[in-house]
């Protein structure tokens, strides 16, 4: 039986304006994702998959069309409460990490809780469980500049998944790392995805995107291919 519906986009639409001229990025878009999928998000750049991972991170809003998110309407919301449904809803992962650099690993996997009102205590011991969890349980106190490539991203996974997200959201997770670690930390999205969780990857590496499920190609920002891959890349979990 199909899971829940968590993502619908109804005729989705994004112009920008530069220097007086209309720039199309997305062209009537229409999506739906569902609960503990795992999807890739392919096209070459200016296919319009950075601005639709945007819209679909509550990071921009489109120009027309709507977009339901566990069935709320957050098409045009303000700036505020776009916030307010990123912390709750969306665990980010980018491909820079976006690790505070003078705060240790438990610190910055405890930094969305902050913003949710979670208790000091509670926060550090739920950061301890998921550091421990991405296989970083001797890098609890060590800061960025301590650690390497792999294991930053390790700890960006883990604040991307502390607040239990509906969606975790990665933009090339792997495009700073070397092949060997890429794979790793590929293992690690697999893991999550087994655990439940729905997984959005926005990758330009083919291989990458065959880990998913479900591999949406996008171009001239438009959805020209929207298919299941029959064989996942097999991982080490």
């Amino acid at each position: 039986m199909m899971e829940k519906e968590i993502i619908r986009l109804e005729n989705i639409s994004k112009t920008y304006i530069i220097e007086k001229v209309l720039i199309p990025a997305l062209k009537n878009v229409s999506l739906s994702i569902h609960k503990n999928e795992y999807v890739a998000l392919m096209g070459p750049s200016g296919s319009g998959k950075s601005t639709l991972m945007n819209i679909l991170g509550c990071l921009d809003t489109p120009t027309s069309g709507k977009y339901f998110l566990n069935d709320k309407d957050v098409s045009h919301l303000s700036d505020n409460e776009l916030a307010i449904v990123r912390n709750k809803e969306i665990g980010f992962v980018f491909q820079t990490f976006n690790l505070m650099p003078r705060m240790s690993a438990v610190e910055n996997v405890a930094l969305p809780l902050v913003y949710n009102g979670t208790n000091r205590k509670s926060r550090t011991s739920k950061a301890h469980e998921m550091l421990s969890a991405v296989g970083l349980a001797d890098r609890m106190d060590h800061k960025p500049n301590e650690m390497s490539g792999g294991q930053k991203q390790r700890v960006a996974i883990a604040r991307a998944i502390v607040n239990s997200p509906s969606i975790v959201l990665a933009d090339e997770p792997t495009g700073n790392l070397d092949s060997k670690t890429s794979i790793e930390i590929m293992n690690i999205f697999d893991k999550i995805h087994k655990q439940g969780n729905t997984v959005i990857l926005v990758t330009h590496e083919e291989d990458i995107s065959h880990f998913a499920h479900r591999i949406i190609r996008l171009r001239d920002g438009e959805i020209y291919s929207d298919e299941v891959n029959p064989n996942p890349t097999a991982t080490n979990q």
